[in-house]
């Protein structure tokens, strides 16, 4: 590590700049402590966004490049695992936030207590969680007023109570929300506006977001979208106290002689070794690629992987699966304006419900294509190229729309992110294998849920609908969760209820990978609430000098 003198100790270190690493970043270095965050990705501005149509290609460099940084996957330990871009998530400052379509649902009080719920179910790993809703309901309040989300408190019939509304009023419906709303009020369902991380209305100083019909996917040229990158990291950075330090590949976490961890070990943007030291460190990497380098973390202490007596790192994975049924309308329902900003949910079908043949339930919703891709590419009957797939685009780019679903898949105590054996990336460094096998419970929900999303588009006047089962997990929601699970018994899980590791005392996990549940709404609202409660702790207890 010749070469470069050795970076100055920090109070905190934390690996990653995205949802979770960013929200944890404002927390702590404005109650006074000092960060340094290792961002492995670039440190891209909005001037950088945009452009025309050639300029976007360059806007895949939001996924992780499946050659330099490629996974492996197989659908059970008998298979060998193929070489694919699997579950990918941006790796880059602001993380995912910087792509996404900015969907902010809360979970619900049963969320916390589905085991109890529901008892066990053969074949899965259920636990409750060692929080519950009301230990998050501040932290929720908190990242939805900072980020200015535009909501409707109680327009959901099915929200747990709320300490405060939405800082500014939803989005107005698009025309295939107001199609939506039809076909839900038809068949008495409960329907809301989205909370969206966009803004209906300026906000502390802020302008409205400017709505685009390619938001997910692309990131924001105008920087008017609320994500880390525009909102949590400028914050940090006011305070004076957060050095961001982007393509800097950590490597290893060592340990020192009392099995605390002392250092991050990483290439920096110049290429050159060097090791980050702190008094407390902060995993927020996403839940594959914080297993991942837990996993890479081996010491004569840890000789399966930092924190790993258990051999629970890396396993209980749970992915979301987006599927949807497809509605074609006799008159234009334009499905590519809002570009996602304006999305319109429901959570009937949210709740466990013992009669349905299942276990749990998922919030489902209507939204833009955004990608851009037309949402009648999912017609099964559409073929891939010629006369007749130019047909169908015509009589259906603007005549159709989704209603997709969040698919909550079981935990499984097999279905795990492991080290690869054959497989390394451009840094040599063995990339993740994920293991992940459907369970009964996930199809059998699929199946109904999108029975019922059909019904809806049938009842708003559709003209033919199509249904798009899923057969598999695929990650393709970009959602991880669950690697390295909470709880109160150490040998049933990672970290304690304040995502701290039970075998490391300095060691916190912040991203999707505490949870020990996927639920069935979008992650990332819950990933920041918990973040911020998880760094609030933390200061709390160093007694930092702008902690309550």
């Amino acid at each position: 590590m010749a070469g470069k003198r050795k970076p100055d100790r920090a109070d905190v270190c934390i690996i990653g700049a995205g949802a979770s690493g960013a929200t944890a970043a404002k927390v702590l270095t404005e109650r006074g402590l000092r960060v340094v965050a290792l961002e492995r990705g670039p440190w891209r501005t909005k001037e950088s966004f945009g452009g025309d149509e050639l300029a976007n290609v360059n806007r895949y460099n939001l996924w992780p490049d499946p050659l330099l940084n490629p996974r492996t996957h197989r659908t059970s330990a008998d298979e060998d695992p193929s070489v694919e871009l699997f579950c990918p998530v941006p790796q880059m400052v602001g993380g995912g936030t910087v792509h996404w379509q900015g969907w902010l649902p809360r979970f619900t009080e049963n969320d916390f207590r589905l085991r109890t719920l529901v008892g066990d179910v053969p074949g899965a790993t259920l636990a409750d969680w060692p929080i519950t809703y009301a230990d998050l309901e501040p932290y929720y309040s908190e990242v939805e007023w900072a980020f200015g989300v535009s909501g409707q408190a109680g327009a959901n019939k099915f929200e747990s109570p709320r300490s405060r509304g939405y800082p500014c009023p939803p989005m107005p419906a698009t025309r295939y929300g107001r199609a939506f709303y039809e076909g839900c009020r038809a068949l008495g369902y409960s329907a809301f506006p989205t909370p969206m991380a966009a803004l209906s209305r300026p906000y502390n100083g802020r302008p409205e977001t400017v709505l685009s019909a390619f938001a997910q996917q692309h990131g924001d040229p105008t920087g008017t979208r609320s994500s880390a990158l525009s909102v949590f990291v400028p914050d940090a950075l006011k305070t004076g106290r957060y050095d961001l330090r982007p393509e800097s590949y950590v490597r290893e976490i060592t340990v020192d002689g009392q099995g605390r961890a002392k250092g991050a070990v990483y290439l920096d943007a110049d290429g050159d070794l060097l090791e980050q030291e702190a008094d407390v460190f902060l995993l927020a990497c996403g839940a594959i690629e914080s297993a991942r380098l837990l996993l890479l973390s081996r010491s004569g202490r840890f000789p399966t992987g930092l924190a790993n007596g258990s051999d629970l790192v890396g396993r209980n994975l749970t992915l979301h699966e987006y599927s949807a049924a497809v509605g074609v309308f006799e008159e234009p329902i334009y499905a590519w304006a809002g570009g996602g900003y304006v999305a319109v949910s429901s959570y009937q079908f949210y709740e466990h419900a013992d009669d349905r043949g299942f276990v749990g339930g998922c919030h489902i919703a209507a939204a833009g294509v955004g990608i851009p891709l037309p949402i009648n590419w999912s017609l099964p009957s559409r073929p891939l190229w010629g006369a007749e797939a130019k047909r169908i685009d015509r009589e259906c780019f603007n005549h159709s729309f989704a209603v997709g679903m969040v698919l909550h898949d079981m935990p499984q105590h097999d279905n795990r992110v492991e080290l690869d054996d054959r497989v390394t990336d451009a840094w040599g460094l063995p990339v993740a294998r994920i293991t992940l096998t459907p369970h009964p419970n996930d199809l059998a929900q699929g199946r109904w849920v999108i029975d019922r999303n059909a019904e809806i588009l049938d009842a708003a006047g559709a003209k033919q609908t199509y249904r798009v089962y899923p057969d598999r997990i695929t990650g393709n929601c970009s959602h991880q969760h669950s690697t390295t699970r909470m709880g109160d018994d150490p040998a049933t899980s990672v970290l304690n209820r304040d995502c701290r590791a039970h075998e490391v005392d300095n060691l916190y996990v912040v991203d999707g990978g505490p949870f020990p549940t996927a639920t069935g709404a979008n992650p990332t609202l819950t990933i920041m609430a918990n973040a911020w409660r998880v760094a609030e702790g933390i200061a709390a207890r160093r007694g930092a000098p702008g902690a309550d």
